[in-house]
């Protein structure tokens, strides 16, 4: 299975990163893992609904050029389904069962996804209805990722 993580920005703290290359690493013996980082838009604190529609559909715009046709993609929303982390395995397992190889989650920027990514998606997710900084999300979706490839594979986890 092809897994990629398909997100806006980059990772500037060291923490993170290493939380991202250890799951990486740990990933590696269970699909085939890609981290793909298109640049963010600079937003103005006191921005407009406008300015912020502009700044999505620049950063939706960059996204889409990373997703195939052939792509299942798994947008990250405050509003998706929320599962807990065996359902999550069942459903990605059922992915690659029904002939879906390649998986692309897509964690939007700070201002959320654009209308045209979420037209894309063939399925979203809520890991909360909290807001989390989406550095921290890329960590949380890597291990709950882990976890259902753990689960898949009858391997023991934390519960």
């Amino acid at each position: 299975m092809n897994v990629k993580i398909l997100c806006v920005g980059k990772i500037k703290e060291k923490f993170y990163t290493q939380a991202i290359d250890e799951y990486a690493k740990r990933l590696s013996k269970y699909c085939s893992l890609s981290i793909v980082e298109v640049p963010d838009e600079k937003t103005s604190e006191n921005a407009s609904d406008t300015e912020m529609a502009i700044v999505k559909d620049k950063e939706g715009q960059r996204l889409l050029k990373h997703i195939n046709d052939r792509d299942f993609v798994i947008g990250l929303a405050i509003l998706g389904q929320q599962l807990d982390s065996v359902a999550f395995s069942k459903y990605i397992e059922n992915l690659g069962i029904q002939g879906n190889s390649s998986i692309v989650f897509v964690i939007g920027g700070s201002l959320g996804l654009s209308d045209d990514v979420y037209s894309r998606c063939d399925y979203q997710i809520s890991f909360s209805k909290m807001t989390f900084p989406h550095q921290l999300m890329r960590v949380i979706l890597l291990e709950q990722i882990y976890r259902a490839m753990r689960i898949m594979k009858n391997e023991p986890y934390h519960k």
